[in-house]
């Protein structure tokens, strides 16, 4: 082959390029000549040819011990003759990388290297342009999961998926956004890492993006600061009691928690953390934003820890010096809450206190847009990828399901009060199970939870206060307005509406904008992703899908059919139902611990009602190791107390059911806890959700059984004889002759009873 002048030129530009990196050269011509095979243009043989030519040209004799000195100059020339200069650069590049990436393995197997060194290590990886041409998956993967290992996540469960989808690129641009402690190692934490692996699935470094996704979904600006940050705190303060908190009884672990808010207000950060959160607030500005806890073992497969830990909202207004006092007063909330009993507790019922829990904190701009004196985004919620809640047969639960709120998402997942949120089954967005107008403007969202940005609090405020403030788009996608007992959405945005007359239906959205439909196909890519059924938290605004969080979702075990005796006497049941229903077979219950609904209701104070909450959780800690169940009003675990009853996990964590009795003379009425973090506690606890509605149609309800039976709660607590005549105790056998409560509950059927039976299994849950 002929080389001409301009080949000559370009391959002396490319070794000009080279010689930038002597000790690359070699590799570099490796590389050149894999690619000249590869192409089909020829290999070493061909190369070496082409020297004897020319070396046969000249009239000095040569040998074949000659050969190599010119081998390397051919291979730039048929190199630069046959590829672009882009692919020459990605060549250089590629050569680069691999000698990078090197040093970078070998520093992240030294035992005992520090975080320092592994990120200058990474950075100068990461320097080098990305090009087209990459390290081989088999080489990176080892590297992928060193990183992840080290500064995202431990565990083998999450490291197992995020390596095939997180880059050591994406490693390093995840650092450029983390905060660290000088003095302590530490991880992003569970949550943090969810959802910056969900983000790296949905949108991907290196592989095709889906076009929707890519249009429509974005990840909220993002700051990780680390574990280190909070264990560099305990040391700072001398605050090493704390370690030992969780092996404490549950009455000391209560006592000692009250008094560490105290013990935090008077510590102090180190000044040189206080600096790196004063530049943090100066770069990030006045901008709403969420601290939001993420521990090591949170959100991972098993245990997520649903609302265990605390989130702390920030107006993050005024001056830098009032910022930065509430940004560090935040911090201090959220690490009081890996203190909490609530927390402590579920984790002794996992066999997790063993594991040394670290606190991480993942600081995010919220999502929304200023709306008179709030800040909220036009809506949010929980999504999950599997639909437990199927009340039509005609709805798919592997197309999923969504909890929709206007607002911030947190009425999405805690049982607050009053009003609902939407249940949308994703295969049919606009179902809903209420038919009338009457009953659909029941069951709406009636409070809207906002930042106001003149108080500087998180505030939960009515309805139609909002809607005062919001314009015609939000309006137009958000609300129905009642027309003589017909609900209608409006027909396009600015037209005028009764507002008194409207109520939140989301019709417009759901059926105007791609959300559900986008949805769907972000759940099911997680799912095939995780290989296992995942939840999401995400806000909706400016026509833009926010991912907030991403997890493995809490779901039952499957069991087989549940069997229904052939014939029950109707002395013998308890309770009827057919709606809500968790497929399941509980056996031999013992006890019944029963807050009459009615009872509850005629309590006037909050201190009274309370105290009812108390007793409960009293009475789960003496009942551990019994098989009792626990009925009373809805809802239990709300925050609201003239809706239910106010419990948290370590009140009813020893219940084998929890009933939920809707009389309609009471108005309380049970909400559909799936999805909510009060579900995924029942669902990780192996405690069965029940509904009961005494006075529908056709069902069967034994109000004197659990009002007249002799009630043991004097004798078996003394001091809670004052709530008997709330909280009532029933020892099932003793009023029953030697029988036992069984509940059956069929979903696929819609069909329970609660009855009283001999033993069948006892001490064992089918």
């Amino acid at each position: 082959m002929e080389f001409r002048l301009l080949d000559l030129v370009k391959a002396y530009r490319m070794y000009q390029q080279m010689m930038r990196y002597p000790h690359l050269v070699d590799e570099m011509r490796g590389l050149f000549l894999s690619a000249l095979e590869e192409a089909g243009i020829g290999g070493r043989a061909m190369i070496e040819e082409a020297v004897r030519r020319f070396l046969a040209k000249k009239e000095e004799p040569f040998s074949e011990g000659d050969i190599p000195d010119f081998t390397g100059t051919f291979i730039d020339l048929y190199f630069a003759h046959h590829f672009s200069d882009e692919q020459i650069q990605n060549y250089i590049h590629l050569a680069r990388k691999k000698d990078a990436f090197r040093r970078l393995n070998q520093i992240l197997n030294m035992e005992g290297v520090t975080s320092g060194r592994i990120k200058k290590a990474l950075k100068e990886f990461c320097a080098i342009p990305q090009g087209n041409l990459r390290i081989s998956p088999d080489e990176a993967e080892g590297v992928r999961v060193s990183l992840i290992n080290h500064f995202v996540s431990n565990q083998l469960a999450f490291i197992g998926i995020a390596k095939q989808y997180i880059t050591i690129r994406d490693i390093d641009e995840l650092l450029e956004h983390s905060y660290w402690n000088r003095r302590r190692s530490g991880r992003i934490g569970g949550k943090a890492a969810g959802m910056f692996l969900a983000g790296k699935i949905l949108l991907p470094r290196f592989e095709e993006r889906d076009p929707e996704i890519e249009k429509y979904l974005a990840i909220p600006e993002s700051y990780y600061f680390n574990s280190g940050i909070l264990s560099d705190f305990i040391d700072y303060n001398h605050l090493y009691s704390f370690h030992s908190q969780k092996y404490k009884s549950r009455e000391a672990i209560e006592e000692e928690y009250e008094n560490m808010e105290e013990l935090l207000r008077r510590a102090s950060f180190p000044p040189d953390v206080i600096e790196d959160f004063s530049v943090f607030l100066e770069k990030i500005g006045e901008h709403p934003l969420i601290l939001r806890s993420s521990s090591l073992l949170e959100d991972n497969f098993g245990f997520t820890f649903s609302g265990k830990y605390e989130s702390f909202f920030l107006a993050n207004q005024g001056a830098l010096q009032k910022r930065l006092n509430d940004f560090m007063w935040g911090m201090k909330q959220i690490l009081k809450s890996t203190f909490s009993p609530a927390a402590i507790l579920y984790r002794r019922d996992h066999n997790l206190l063993d594991f040394d829990e670290r606190m991480s904190v993942l600081v995010q701009k919220v999502v929304g847009h200023r709306c008179g004196p709030y800040f909220l985004p036009f809506a949010a919620g929980v999504a999950f990828s599997q639909n437990m809640y199927t009340w039509s047969p005609v709805i798919r639960k592997e197309d999923g399901m969504v909890r929709l709120v206007l607002g911030l998402g947190t009425r999405a997942v805690d049982r607050t009060g009053p009003g609902y949120p939407l249940i949308v089954p994703l295969s049919h967005p606009l179902l809903r199970p209420e038919v009338s107008a009457e009953r659909i403007k029941k069951y709406s969202q009636k409070m809207v939870d906002v930042i106001h940005m003149e108080t500087g609090r998180f505030e939960s405020v009515s309805y139609f206060d909002i809607l005062e403030a919001l314009d015609g788009s939000d309006l137009f996608h958000a609300v129905s307005v009642d027309q003589e007992g017909h609900l209608s959405p409006p027909l396009f945005k600015g037209q005028k509406i009764d507002k008194a007359q409207s109520c939140i239906t989301f019709i417009n959205f759901l059926s105007k904008t791609p959300f559900a439909a986008l949805m769907k196909k972000i759940l099911k890519r997680l799912q095939e992703a995780y290989g296992y059924p995942v939840d999401v938290e995400f806000a909706w605004d400016d026509e833009k899908l926010y991912l907030l969080q991403c997890r493995p979702l809490a779901i039952r075990e499957h069991m087989a059919s549940v069997i229904f005796p052939d014939h029950i006497p109707g002395e013998r049941i308890l309770f009827t139902n057919d709606r809500d229903l968790t497929h399941s077979s509980v056996k031999d219950i013992e006890y019944i611990v029963y807050v009459n609904p009615k009872g509850y209701a005629r309590l006037s104070t909050f201190e009274e009602r309370m105290a009812v909450a108390r007793t409960v959780g009293k009475l789960n800690h003496l009942l551990e190791g019994k098989r009792y169940v626990l009925l009373g009003p809805a809802r239990w675990g709300t925050t609201d107390i003239n809706l239910g009853v106010k419990v948290s996990y370590a009140d009813i964590n020893h219940t084998l059911i929890l009933g939920e009795i809707a009389f309609e003379e009471d108005g309380l009425i049970p909400e559909v806890s799936y999805g909510t973090h009060f579900y995924s506690d029942l669902v990780e606890a192996r405690i069965i959700p029940l509904a009961i509605y005494p006075d529908q149609t056709g069902m069967v309800f034994n109000e004197a059984f659990l009002t007249d039976s002799p009630n043991i709660l004097p004798e078996l607590a003394p001091d809670l004889a004052p709530r008997a005549q709330v909280v009532r105790v029933l020892h099932v056998p003793s009023c029953t002759g030697g029988l036992f409560l069984q509940v059956l509950q069929d979903a696929e059927n819609r069909k329970g009873v609660g009855f009283f039976a001999p033993a069948e299994n006892r001490g064992k849950q089918v």
